[in-house]
């Protein structure tokens, strides 16, 4: 007779767990009364959704809205990106993140994609952006406008999102279609494409989600390099330089990560789903929140060591003013909240904490937009010309608008949680049947005979 004893690490499913188990906790939430929680968290966030309106400051006309823009554009970019690199080095703690990430994608995208219209200023000639045969003479579309670029990447990019995030859906929504009635079961029915479980099914949709996240893996590095673009192509002092496609990676990287923790704590806590949504998931966000912070915070000190060295004068002068001038309050607010605060969770025991995690979550999104502010408004407000210079303050209706798409981002959030399960279901249930002990909080020292 021998004994062993299995080895626990990395608990990502808490509780004595059976199949009926998960499909009972993942999907309850579609079918019953919504709790307490989620109806408090919906009318807060329909009520910032309600208040969204537009006014304009023409002497620095791309503080408010672009930088709204690359900053929901950020926050988009890490979703499907976790979950595609997670999907493809086969990563087990992705179950309990994924299926938010994605959906934060699209939502993220959705409110991006308003403010370069907004930017417009006449938002009825939005159509002017698309490249397609018309009448209006000479009057074409400016492919070497790197706004225009914005328009192919991020398109491209949402529109992969969408095909990547629908198609892990599928096998929860036949989960959940044969469990509903009447004309529930007829609307599950049409969105899960006729899903049976059968052997050919699973093996063409394993497929199709490592094809997709081969896909969305250099799209996502590729899309927020051409944002940055929008800058680095200018020859503006403090924009024109090479330092700002990877700097706009890895700060769209360290802001997502940020915000899916903050919706994977509210979803843990409204939905009840703390034995799904673990305290390792939580650590494992952390650790990459801590790697990312601090690759922004060295590209923060190679830009003021560039300006440095450059011995530009105009270069320097930007610089100077970001961290002097009449913006310090933005720059210093930017440095702490991005590179000083991420450092505590190099603590084990705050990297664990949910309280913590959840305030420096929305630290973190607060100092990534003032790093996009810092860019556009610092730089703006002082150029070349002395008699042009301004001081910007956004006016209580471009904050209004801000605040309901943040709104809108909630409700939309809100809404799948009530549509379809926001922990894959098929995914928690391959832990339980390939992991063993492992994964699992069950039987944790089971004696082997």
């Amino acid at each position: 007779m021998s004994h062993a004893v299995a080895p626990v690490r990395h608990i990502l499913i808490e509780g004595n767990k059976s199949y009926h188990n998960i499909t009972e906790d993942l999907v309850s939430p579609t079918e019953k009364s919504p709790t307490r929680e989620w109806v408090v968290a919906f009318t807060l966030s329909a009520a910032f959704l309600a208040i969204g309106e537009w006014g304009a400051n023409r002497t620095i006309n791309w503080a408010y809205d672009i930088t709204n823009f690359v900053w929901w554009i950020g926050i988009g970019h890490a979703g499907t990106l976790i979950s595609a690199i997670l999907l493809l080095f086969r990563q087990r703690w992705r179950t309990g993140v994924n299926r938010a990430a994605e959906a934060m994608t699209i939502f993220a995208v959705i409110c991006a994609g308003q403010f370069p219209i907004f930017h417009m200023g006449r938002v009825w000639l939005a159509f002017f952006i698309f490249p397609f045969p018309n009448t209006r003479g000479p009057l074409w579309t400016n492919f070497n406008s790197p706004l225009l670029w914005d328009v192919f990447a991020i398109s491209t990019y949402f529109s992969v999102s969408l095909l990547f995030w629908y198609t892990g859906l599928v096998p929860d929504l036949a989960t959940v279609r044969d469990r509903a009635t009447g004309f529930r079961r007829k609307m599950y029915e049409w969105a899960s494409f006729g899903w049976t479980g059968s052997a050919k099914h699973w093996q063409r949709w394993e497929a199709l989600s490592l094809v997709l996240a081969g896909i969305s893996t250099p799209l996502v590095l590729s899309v927020h390099t051409i944002v940055s673009f929008d800058f680095a192509t200018s020859v503006i002092p403090g924009w024109h330089t090479t330092i700002f496609p990877p700097y706009f990676v890895a700060g769209a990287i360290f802001s997502g990560f940020a915000m899916v923790q903050t919706l994977m704590i509210i979803t843990r806590k409204v939905l009840r789903l703390e034995e799904y949504i673990t305290l390792n998931h939580v650590e494992s966000m952390n650790k990459v929140i801590v790697l990312t912070g601090t690759i922004v915070g060295v590209a923060y000190l190679t830009e003021l060591f560039i300006a440095w060295y450059s011995g530009y004068i105009y270069e320097q002068f930007a610089f100077y003013n970001r961290v002097f001038g009449v913006y310090w309050w933005s720059y210093f607010g930017m440095m702490f909240c991005n590179v000083v605060s991420p450092q505590v969770f190099w603590s084990r025991k705050i990297r664990r904490s949910i309280w913590w995690t959840f305030f420096l979550s929305i630290v973190i999104n607060i100092g990534m937009w003032f790093e996009r502010f810092v860019i556009i408004a610092t730089t703006l407000a002082r150029d070349y010309l002395p008699s042009s210079w301004s001081y910007y303050r956004p006016t209580w209706v471009e904050i209004s608008i801000f605040a309901g798409t943040i709104g809108l981002f909630f409700v939309c959030y809100l809404i799948f949680t009530r549509v379809a399960p926001v922990v894959a279901i098929a995914e928690v249930k391959s832990i339980l049947k390939v992991a063993g002990d492992q994964y699992i909080g069950k039987n944790a020292n089971k004696k082997h005979h």
